[in-house]
């Protein structure tokens, strides 16, 4: 009986150090995969020591122009070390009903996006990309400064069907950075600009 209950113990600690030796290899973004709009693996690891800036986009909603000035940051910051990926997404209001190849083109021929764009992609749900499952996670939480933004934050809240928990993205062009070690991130709510992460993005250069 004493030998059962030794091997029990030993089968329990072995199980116990495997999840949290698996747990801490997941600790960071770059053991996390995902696709390009042609379908072609991205190992995020590839990312290691960038600025990493990812943003849920759609090409008919309100805060479609950001994708300008998106843009602009990355052709100020790309050659000291911003990334930007842009994941389309349809999960609010149908505001990206393209195909990746039609969304490619839009952004292309529109706003003159030469950043890369990612597979058309969940950010909630039980489809939910494991990028934005570990990236809301890390940033639970957006600031909504003034009145105005205040007043679109409770606008969308009341309008976003896939926004279940506090921590969901509540709406296309919700903005992430990403420290060059992956340790810090921070959270913009899709009222922010662009332009209002450039500081944050210049601390982190």
């Amino acid at each position: 009986m004493k030998y059962f209950i030794t091997c029990i113990t030993v089968m329990l600690l072995t199980l116990v150090n495997g999840y949290a030796q698996n747990h801490e290899k997941m600790a960071t973004i770059y053991d996390l995969k995902a696709q390009s709009n042609r379908g072609e693996d991205v190992d995020m690891a590839q990312y290691r020591g960038k600025v990493l800036v990812i943003v849920n986009t759609a090409s008919k909603c309100g805060f479609t122009p950001q994708y300008d000035g998106l843009e602009a940051m990355y052709q100020k910051y790309k050659d000291q070390g911003l990334v930007i990926l842009g994941f389309p997404c349809d999960q609010f209001k149908h505001q990206e009903p393209g195909t990746d190849e039609e969304i490619a083109e839009f952004c292309r021929i529109n706003h003159g996006v030469t950043f890369p764009l990612m597979k058309k992609t969940d950010v909630n749900g039980d489809n939910e990309h494991p990028v934005f499952t570990w990236l809301k996670a890390q940033a639970p939480t957006e600031e909504y400064k003034g009145i105005k933004a205040k007043a679109t934050h409770t606008l969308l809240k009341s309008i976003s069907s896939t926004a279940k928990k506090e921590s969901d993205i509540l709406w296309n062009f919700t903005k992430f950075v990403i420290s060059r070690d992956g340790t810090k991130v921070l959270r913009f709510a899709p009222v922010a600009e662009p332009a209002d992460m450039e500081k944050a993005i210049e601390e982190l250069l």
